[in-house]
């Protein structure tokens, strides 16, 4: 499948210039003749039709690990990133010390904020790398959970630094929220230096809503909910197949619409090829940089970052610019002090140029 056939799948490119992905991904015809057909199973199956969940999820589970580059057994799949994280911490000893970062998404940082961690943040600023490394050396902290691309400003963090600084600093755990990530380049979680890694399927992953998926290496599943180890497998025999982690994220029936609709965007996904999709969405996200510091629309902290950015854009307008973009239906966001843009596989170049034409004609 190539690119331009796989935006044709999707009719809202076609009524607007779609720059919103980072709130919300868009639904595609066959994903939807998909889910269909699913219900129509459903409809005239009743619980004959549920005598395949367990194999559905499963496959789906095996979808999102060979995704992923995961294994099987460190895959789980929830409804929500959010609710996956947030019973996931519940699970862990709160004497522990976390490092976040200011102003990353709050359902990265509620969990350890709710449940009495010792919680420090640290601020978001061009030299941001040096600073982690800087505060590892003073104060190493127990956990280390972060966006690996911020929502609000689109930095990100570099997957390369991000495994040095582990292998320095192996016994620290580390936590990442990859809903703002994942779909947009090649990444490979036993390569890399991360032990949590997830996210919701419904941005990136153009998955809809109610799917999500978490990621745990091995050697840390114990570390979670140690205190019910003595009591597993549970005695009941739908329950006994289920491993540690599974018990406490997977611990009801998941929809095989929402989840299915995971594994089958991320075959569209396989079937486009990870490095083209990922080359794709460098290309046009580095041709908005480069138009966007041109007109001066970024922050001074974004020009001067060494790192490569991401997809996600936080661009400085007036309310009467913010007014003729809804004019021309080029879909946004308002984040933090601006408006937020971002670019995925259905966007091109010519997006790019509508903005900076319509906001380049405004200044005249």
């Amino acid at each position: 499948m190539t690119i331009e056939q796989f935006a044709k799948d999707y009719p809202a490119v076609t009524r607007f210039c779609y720059l919103n992905t980072a709130a919300s991904g868009l639904l595609g015809e066959s994903l939807m003749e998909w889910r269909q057909n699913h219900d129509i199973d459903f409809l005239i199956g009743g619980s004959q039709f549920r005598l395949s969940a367990d194999q559905t999820v499963n496959g789906v589970r095996t979808d999102v690990a060979n995704y992923f580059s995961a294994e099987v057994n460190d895959t789980f799949l929830t409804p929500s990133f959010t609710f996956a994280l947030k019973a996931l911490v519940s699970g862990l000893n709160n004497d522990q010390s976390v490092l976040l970062l200011e102003d990353d998404y709050p359902s990265l940082s509620f969990p350890f904020v709710s449940n009495g961690f010792k919680v420090e943040t640290l601020a978001i600023t061009s030299d941001l790398e040096d600073r982690i490394v800087q505060y590892f050396q003073n104060n190493t902290p127990d956990i280390f959970a972060f966006s690996l691309v911020q929502y609000i400003s689109g930095i990100k963090l570099d997957l390369n630094f991000i495994n040095s600084l582990k292998k320095e600093y192996p016994e620290v755990l580390f936590v990442a929220d990859a809903t703002q990530y994942s779909g947009t380049e090649m990444f490979s979680f036993k390569d890399s230096g991360i032990d949590v890694y997830g996210g919701s399927g419904y941005k990136w992953l153009l998955s809809g809503y109610g799917n999500a998926y978490i990621l745990v290496k091995e050697a840390h599943h114990n570390k979670f909910y140690n205190n019910t180890l003595s009591i597993e497998p549970l005695k009941q025999p739908f329950l006994q197949s289920k491993s540690h982690i599974q018990l406490h994220l997977e611990s009801g029936h998941l929809d095989t619409l929402n989840i299915g609709s995971l594994g089958y965007s991320l075959k569209q996904f396989a079937a486009i090829g990870q490095e083209v999709i990922q080359n794709h969405i460098a290309e046009v996200s580095a041709y908005a940089k480069d138009q966007f510091l041109a007109l001066g629309l970024l922050e001074e902290l974004i020009e001067k970052r060494t790192a490569s950015h991401s997809n996600i854009f936080n661009i400085a307008i007036t309310d009467k610019q913010v007014q003729l973009l809804n004019e021309r239906n080029i879909i946004h966001s308002k984040r933090g002090k601006g408006v937020r843009l971002s670019f995925h596989l259905y966007n091109t170049k010519k997006d790019v140029d509508k903005v900076v034409k319509l906001l380049r004609t405004d200044r005249r």
